[in-house]
């Protein structure tokens, strides 16, 4: 694997599947997984809807 390649993450587990859970979206009421268990005080939202409630990447704080 090469140094630059896209697909590598850096750590030694890359390969390892994520644990997904089950949750409904905030928005659309569509079934999605999540790659973290879900707070219900929090919204969760399905790829589609998650790129209407983010931040701009250019005005983001680090």
């Amino acid at each position: 694997m090469a140094f630059n390649d896209r697909n590598f993450r850096g750590n030694s587990n890359f390969s390892a599947p994520r644990e997904m859970h089950k949750a409904t979206c905030s928005d659309c009421n569509v079934e999605t997984e999540v790659p973290f268990k879900p707070d219900p005080e929090r919204p969760v939202y399905c790829r589609d809807c998650l790129p209407n409630h983010r931040t701009p990447r250019e005005n983001r704080r680090y």
